[in-house]
C-alpha cells in the first residue's frame, strides 16, 4: 500500500520552529486555494488563473493598461503576459492599441465581450472562494484578514529595510 504524499507543513515535527509551520501552512493553504480556482476556471471556462487575473487586472482599469503595467500589476513575465494577450484578443475579450502618447507602447483594454466574460467568471470565483472559507464563521474571517493584515504591513517594512 502506497502512503499519501504529504504537503510540507504535515511533514513537519513539533520540534520544527513555530514561525516556520505558520509559513509551511500559509503556503499549503494558498497553494491549495489556488489549486482550486484554477481547476474550476479550467472546468467552468477554458481558462487559467493566469488569465483570470489578466481580465481582472484590465476590469478594474478601465482606461486600458500599457502592457508593461499589465506585466508589474500580475507579477509574470512581459513574454507571458503577451502570450496571454495574444489568446484573449484572439478570442474577442482584449484590444490592443497603440498608445497615444507613444507610439511604442500599446496600450491593452477589454472588450465589451471581455467585460461580460470576465463578470461571468469573477460572479463563480467569488462564489468557489466562499465556499472553500465557509469552514470560518465571519467573526474568524475577519480576525485571519486582520491578522494579514498585520504580517503585510511588517513584510512591507522589511522590504523597504532591504
Amino acid at each position: 500500500m502506497t502512503l499519501p504524499l504529504l504537503d510540507p507543513e504535515t511533514r513537519l515535527k513539533g520540534d520544527d520552529h513555530e514561525a516556520l509551520r505558520l509559513w509551511l501552512r500559509l503556503f499549503t493553504c494558498t497553494t491549495m486555494v489556488e489549486r482550486s480556482v484554477d481547476q474550476m476556471l479550467k472546468r467552468e471556462f477554458g481558462s487559467s488563473l493566469a488569465r483570470f487575473d489578466v481580465l481582472a487586472q484590465l476590469h478594474r482599469a478601465t482606461g486600458g493598461l500599457r502592457m508593461g503595467e499589465l506585466s508589474e500589476a500580475t507579477l509574470t513575465t512581459n513574454g507571458n503576459v503577451t502570450w496571454l494577450i495574444a489568446a484573449l484578443e484572439a478570442e474577442g475579450h482584449v484590444r490592443r492599441r497603440t498608445a497615444p502618447d507613444d507610439r511604442r507602447a500599446t496600450v491593452v483594454r477589454l472588450t465589451a465581450s471581455g467585460r461580460r466574460h470576465f463578470t461571468t467568471m469573477a460572479r463563480e470565483h467569488e462564489a468557489l472562494i466562499a465556499r472553500l472559507f465557509a469552514g470560518l464563521t465571519a467573526a474568524e474571517r475577519r480576525t485571519m484578514h486582520t491578522l494579514l493584515g498585520t504580517v503585510k504591513q511588517h513584510l512591507r517594512l522589511e522590504r523597504t529595510a532591504e
